[in-house]
């Protein structure tokens, strides 16, 4: 039996069709409980951005508006190429899906990096609550700058999860355990990256456009 035919006919399910049902089942829960999570931190959120819409504009305004558009087409672009990863391995392109699946890693490590930069000016600027905050700014921006550091700071956990999924998807097709049968890791881990990606679609909006709603 070949390695792919091993991963497809694991002995805790009584064939590949279970397997299949129980890794897309279990992948739409995680989804779901994710969308839950972050649904509560969207829901907090709106709110005090409908009570204090001049504060927040002025705490979006101290966010590199360049740096959150650059990343916005950086994750879209990943989002490509794992859909071409996935793509190629349905059609056998095993060497094509390793290139697919590198350069989403690597636009996932450039979009964390950048979010470093970003981090890094909020620091510098002293605007980071708990470490380094300007006592002239008001306890509303203050809040808004909160709700960034978690939102995006949790998103940006997400990406770093993502990306060590990519490093094993990468160490299972060097192994060749995919085929243009029995690929369904690489179909789980694109839903998780393109639900990831689909989070930071709402939030560039809400964080850097919020003068301009």
């Amino acid at each position: 039996m070949s390695k792919a035919g091993a991963l497809a006919n694991a002995p805790q399910f009584g064939s590949q069709e279970q397997r299949i049902a129980a890794n897309q089942l279990g992948m739409w829960t995680l989804i779901a409980t994710e969308i839950l999570f972050f649904g509560g931190l969207f829901l907090s959120y709106v709110t005090y951005r409908v009570a204090y819409p001049s504060a927040f504009a002025v705490g979006s305004r101290h966010l590199d508006y360049l740096c959150g558009t650059i990343n916005t087409g950086v994750l879209l672009t990943s989002s490509l190429c794992m859909a071409l990863g996935d793509l190629s391995i349905r059609k056998g392109r095993t060497r094509a899906l390793a290139g697919w699946i590198s350069a989403t890693a690597a636009l996932g490590a450039a979009f964390v990096c950048i979010k470093g930069f970003e981090y890094h000016e909020m620091w510098r600027d002293h605007l980071v609550p708990g470490f380094r905050f300007d006592p002239s700014v008001s306890p509303q921006v203050e809040l808004f700058v909160c709700l960034y550091f978690i939102m995006t700071g949790l998103h940006a956990i997400h990406m770093l999860v993502g990306i060590g999924l990519m490093a094993w998807l990468l160490k299972l097709n060097a192994a060749s355990r995919f085929s243009e049968r029995a690929h369904e890791p690489v179909k789980m881990v694109g839903l998780y990256w393109h639900f990831v990606d689909c989070v930071w679609i709402f939030l560039y909006p809400l964080l850097y456009l919020v003068p301009k709603l």
